[in-house]
């Protein structure tokens, strides 16, 4: 079984909704099985070729579809972890 994390602890901020909503974005688009845990969300699949990428592809479109694209990215992390972190907005001062 290939299981992949993905830390939420920076998206907590917007809610449990989102993770929750996100938790089961997931499951429905991989038909994986989806475990929620405090900071992290954990897809485990059977299939041995489950691509890291695709996940990614895919916590971006949700990003992207909640309109929290501009305030969070994901980014790779050790083997079979992904996290979405927070952007850094920059300030424009004049």
């Amino acid at each position: 079984m290939v299981e992949t994390r993905i830390d939420v602890s920076e998206l907590k901020a917007e809610g449990d909704d989102v993770i929750k909503e996100l938790a089961d974005f997931l499951r429905e688009k991989t038909g994986a099985e989806i475990e929620t845990l405090t900071n992290e969300i954990v897809v485990k699949t059977e299939e041995k070729d489950f691509s890291k990428q695709y996940l990614r592809v895919l916590l971006r479109k949700y990003l992207h579809k909640m309109g929290l694209k501009d305030y969070y990215r994901v980014i790779g992390g050790k083997e079979n972890t992904l996290t979405i972190k927070g952007r850094k907005l920059s300030t424009e001062e004049e």
